[in-house]
């Protein structure tokens, strides 16, 4: 047991090792890439400005749009099942007087069988 964990602890550390200059790399990486996109940007701060306002504004009326679109969809979705349960209790309903006129008739019949057998005696 004790040689398992040890082996666990030996290769956590190899893991631990090989990752810290991949993360290391990323992050210098990502620093200059940011200062050389902001030493040679071809705009000024107040266009950078205006153009992410430009774009801010862009993905708010689409995703306006979009919640538009989703929120008619689930209407119109709703309707469709509404309709569809008026449907199936119209049809419930139109079923149950069916059967209970069948079981009056029935009732009428075995009522009147019961008559005429008392009659007959």
């Amino acid at each position: 047991m004790k040689n398992r964990n040890h082996v666990h602890d030996l290769e956590y550390e190899e893991e631990t090792r090989a990752t810290k200059p991949v993360l290391t790399g990323l992050l210098v990486g990502g620093l200059i890439g940011a200062a050389t996109a902001l030493l040679f940007a071809p705009r000024s701060g107040e266009e950078t400005r205006a153009e992410l306002r430009g774009k801010a504004m862009e993905i708010r009326d689409r995703t306006a749009e979009t919640v538009k679109d989703k929120v008619e969809l689930a209407k119109v979705k709703a309707s469709e099942i509404k309709d569809g349960v008026v449907e199936k209790a119209d049809e419930l309903r139109h079923r149950g007087k069916r059967v209970a006129n069948e079981q009056l008739d029935r009732a009428s019949e075995a009522v009147e069988a019961g008559r005429k057998t008392v009659q007959d005696y």
